[in-house]
Parts: C-alpha cells; sequence; structure tokens
C-alpha cells in the first residue's frame, strides 16, 4: 500500500531530546559543554540521570523523565507520538548488551516512523546541530496514518 505524506511544522525553537547509556554520559556531556550557547535557544528534555547531569553542566532547564529502564524511553517514545519532540540526539554504547534494549528499539522505530531527526553519535549530532534548520521552521514530512488506517480498515 503507498502511504501519502502530510506536512507538520516544527518550530524554529526545537524541543530536543538528549539521551545516553552510561558508557556515552560523559561524552553528551561534554558534546553539549561544546554546544551550550546554541542548545540553550531550544527547550531541552532527557531520561533519568542523563537529564539531572545535563542540569547541572549547562545551567539551563531540563525537562526531566524517568530513567531509561524505569520508563523513560518509553515516555520519550510518546512524546514523540505526540509531537512533543523535535529532535532526538541518543549517545547509545553499541558494544554494551543493554536489558532494556527492546525500549531502545522502540524509541528509535518510533523516531522513524514520525520522521524526526535522530542523532546516535557525535559526528551525526554535530551535523544536526550545524544544520539551519535547527533555528528555522521547518516543514517535516510524515506519513498520513489517518488515511493508512482507514484504507487498512476497509481492505478485505
Amino acid at each position: 500500500m503507498n502511504v501519502q505524506h502530510v506536512s507538520r511544522s516544527l518550530p524554529a525553537r526545537k524541543r530536543i531530546a538528549l539521551v545516553a547509556h552510561d558508557n556515552q554520559k560523559d561524552e553528551l556531556i561534554a558534546w553539549v559543554e561544546a554546544h551550550r550557547d546554541r542548545l540553550a535557544r531550544h527547550e531541552l528534555c532527557a531520561t533519568g540521570t542523563t537529564g539531572a547531569r545535563l542540569e547541572a553542566a549547562l545551567g539551563l532547564p531540563v525537562r526531566r523523565l524517568l530513567s531509561g529502564p524505569l520508563g523513560g524511553d518509553q515516555q520519550l517514545g510518546a512524546l514523540i507520538a505526540e509531537g512533543g519532540i523535535d529532535v532526538l540526539i541518543f549517545f547509545w554504547d553499541p558494544l554494551e548488551p543493554m536489558p532494556h534494549d527492546p525500549d531502545v528499539k522502540a524509541l528509535l522505530r518510533i523516531a522513524v516512523v514520525w520522521n524526526i531527526p535522530v542523532a546516535n553519535n557525535r559526528a551525526t549530532a554535530d551535523f544536526i546541530l550545524a544544520s539551519p534548520w535547527l533555528d528555522a521552521e521547518y516543514a517535516r514530512p510524515v506519513p498520513d496514518y489517518d488515511r493508512y488506517q482507514q484504507a487498512r480498515a476497509e481492505a478485505p
């Protein structure tokens, strides 16, 4: 079935989620400190202890969710689905098995479903931060899931 797309506007002031696995928290903190001035123009959100560390390092308000393994990843996924997160910066550790891997996979999946920019490492995060779209309104194409669901319901 061919899915149609609709345009959803991302505001100039983005809602940026910042997440890091334990072995990547120091890397994320170093990255946000290097980009504090640019990030200060946006709303920040983070899971668990990452949020507390970010607030301390940046001196900026950070909306703090639960720790990832305790439901924070799922809270973040719900925010993405509801249109409450515009960009996901998630420094994950690909070499360390995580007990909440299904939650992480679900989070990354929902970010793709709703077509939001995602960075999983410092290089990609740098590219997103350097984008002229970060501080400008952006017309983000997303699948028209209402039409998709209606077509599936009508299918034999």
